[in-house]
């Protein structure tokens, strides 16, 4: 058993750390990746989203409509800003959509 920390930690820090000691990070970023891009483009969408992974910095994104992948191909751009900002940082650098 690990000894204990005396000093006072937020239950926030004690997460942060667990997270970094157990490298926890990029399996949360794929999850998260997937909650924003729900949030961000809504329910209308997400009925035309058939699988969303991300791998390194690129959301590869699968569509069963080739008239959305159309339309959402020319705003990729802003489709990517607005889901890093709702992830609060730049994690996405690349949108494919399949």
């Amino acid at each position: 058993m690990a000894k204990r920390n005396r000093e006072h930690q937020s239950l926030k820090e004690v997460l942060e750390n667990f997270v970094t000691d157990n490298n926890l990070q990029k399996g949360l970023d794929k999850v998260n990746a997937k909650e924003v891009w729900a949030k961000v483009m809504g329910p209308a969408i997400m009925n035309y989203t058939q699988n969303i992974k991300l791998e390194r910095n690129t959301l590869f994104v699968q569509l069963n409509s080739s008239v959305l992948r159309e339309e959402l191909s020319y705003g990729t751009q802003k489709i990517i800003t607005n889901l890093n900002e709702e992830l609060g940082r730049e994690l996405i650098q690349k949108l494919v959509l399949r």
